[in-house]
């Protein structure tokens, strides 16, 4: 039951605006990674060249891997920003910065402003939220989706299942804004990414109606069914999805079906593509990562679970949170395909399971180790980077020979900047405490929420750190050398390949499609110095790393 009140317009706002800010500090520094975001992105420049706004191509072949959303977003940032990798990656941003907005909005009525906010917080500092929020695909604008879909099927969950002061139909007539909601968002999912926009949200609230017996609340199966089958919610599902779908399949035909439907959604789950495969805890190990520098509070949270369920006194939305993570992780375990960031659709809840732990951890430095390992690691990259390539930790010849140059790749301000997020973070955390007069029974819940503010300042320095030169220092060693050979090949006249070598960034940078195969003669070619046959006639124009740039020799 709602014991708060909604965050004000001001702070709506800030909860929206902090994340935005944060989140696009040198957004276009480091080059596009290979191989989702050269590919979301080459397809979507493809897209505005072709004047075909409902297929996409990819090097001039057919692109099946998903649907037509955020191309839509990416072609529009590129209208207003021009082909560059700020314009291609700032719809993930805006999504981000709305799915952190959800986070707080959601919980403050439920958990009081300052505790939302801090579970805001935690979404935006995040590593897993960093990582996918900054990129160039379609995973930052599903988690918007999906949160904002369960935020809102709870809220007519919430509804449906009070005993009062309203007559249950008048309950009913107030949660339909956030059913119709629910429905569009799920909608706007299935176009962003399929069918797993319907599948989270239906399973999530369905699972949750099947612990009536164990958790005390009214909402039952019948009532859940009656969500899903609404024949309104399902007018905006079918109008606002549908159109997209009908037009691929009567463009596309079997391709389509086979290629979006069976390969990337059932092909995705029963077996494994691209060699991405885990084991069965291959998620609940990530989780933890996802989650960095949280972990505290995750464990605290994870305790109260504990404790709830030894002593029977499970809370209803605690339980709706927890059903949620679970099912995402329990889901993703089984498929055969496995990505780090399939866990994020089940962090969402985290971020409000750790927010409502924010009076319960009481140790500082305890705390803050996984927040002080993490300006460590940026502080110590270009050595580790360096160390790894030297002395053989890197077993693949090209990544070796990318590694090999991060000394050359690391610019002057890189350590300047690095220590002084670090002295930020420490500061942050071992600055003396203001005396004031307390009240002994408030000591404790004083020194939690000390330790709430000292970590969440201490992780937007951590999060300014990895914006500022983490991520541009790694987009540089892995990525720079090909965009380098991209805008010499940009130069000259011939035709291009990627040969043996599949970076889609190339044709991006380049901006002309540049199909996989072998050169023609008279003809540029991109490829690994590893994969480069030894016989092959062939000129070299551009060498670094472990990226070389060739033109093969006219036939005699």
């Amino acid at each position: 039951m709602n014991t708060h009140a909604p965050l004000d317009r001001r702070t709506t706002w800030l909860a929206f605006l902090a994340p935005l800010l944060l989140l696009s500090i040198r957004l276009g520094a480091a080059p596009l990674f290979d191989v989702d975001e050269g590919a979301f992105s080459e397809a979507t420049r493809e897209m505005l060249e072709r004047h075909d706004f409902l297929s996409t191509y990819l090097n001039g072949a057919h692109r099946f891997d998903k649907p037509i959303l955020i191309y839509w977003l990416q072609a529009a940032s590129v209208l207003v920003f021009g082909v560059n990798e700020f314009a291609f990656r700032f719809p993930s941003v805006i999504a981000t910065a709305a799915w952190c907005q959800a986070v707080a909005v959601f919980a403050a009525p439920r958990i009081g402003a300052r505790n939302a906010l801090f579970g805001c917080g935690i979404a935006a500092t995040s590593l897993g939220v960093f990582v996918i929020g900054r990129a160039a695909t379609a995973d930052a604008l599903l988690n918007a989706l999906i949160a904002l879909a369960l935020f809102d099927a709870w809220r007519v969950v919430e509804a449906r299942s009070k005993a009062g002061p309203f007559a249950p139909s008048l309950n009913v007539a107030m949660s339909r804004p956030a059913l119709y909601r629910a429905y569009l968002w799920i909608a706007l999912g299935v176009l962003t990414k399929g069918p797993v926009a319907i599948l989270i949200p239906v399973a999530a609230v369905f699972l949750y109606a099947l612990t009536g017996r164990f958790v005390p609340h009214r909402f039952t199966v019948r009532a859940a069914v009656r969500l899903f089958f609404d024949p309104v919610g399902w007018a905006i599902l079918v109008v606002v999805a549908a159109p997209w779908y009908v037009a691929a399949l009567a463009i596309h035909g079997r391709d389509f079906v086979d290629g979006f439907l069976l390969r990337h959604n059932v092909e995705r789950f029963t077996g494994t593509l691209q060699n991405h495969s885990g084991s069965a805890f291959y998620y609940v190990a990530m989780v933890p990562l996802l989650l960095w520098p949280w972990l505290a509070w995750l464990l605290s949270a994870i305790g109260s679970l504990v404790d709830g369920l030894r002593s029977r006194s499970l809370d209803p939305l605690k339980t709706f949170l927890w059903i949620w993570c679970l099912f995402v992780v329990a889901f993703f375990s089984l498929s055969g395909t496995k990505l780090p960031h399939y866990a994020l659709y089940g962090c969402t809840p985290l971020f409000v399971l750790c927010a409502m732990e924010r009076d319960r951890v009481k140790r500082l430095w305890l705390a803050a180790i996984p927040v002080l390992m993490l300006v460590a690691f940026v502080v110590a990259l270009p050595d580790l980077l360096t160390h790894a390539a030297s002395v053989g930790w890197i077993h693949d010849a090209f990544y070796r020979a990318m590694a090999a140059r991060t000394a050359v790749a690391t610019p002057a301000f890189y350590r300047p900047v690095a220590w002084a997020a670090a002295a930020l973070a420490l500061t942050a955390i071992a600055r003396p405490r203001r005396r004031r007069e307390t009240r002994p029974v408030d000591d404790d819940e004083r020194r939690a929420r000390r330790v709430a503010t000292r970590v969440l300042e201490a992780s937007i320095g951590a999060t300014l750190s990895l914006c500022l030169v983490g991520a541009p220092l790694v987009g540089e060693v892995l990525e720079g050398p090909v965009e380098r050979a991209a805008l010499v090949a940009k130069a000259r006249p011939e035709p291009a390949v990627t040969w043996n070598f599949h970076m889609p960034s190339f044709a991006v940078h380049r901006e002309r499609v540049t199909p996989i195969g072998a050169p023609a003669p008279g003809e540029l070619a991109l490829t690994r110095i590893d994969r480069l046959p030894a016989d092959a006639d062939v000129e070299r124009l551009f060498e670094e790393g472990g990226v070389v740039l060739v033109r093969r020799r006219d036939a005699r």
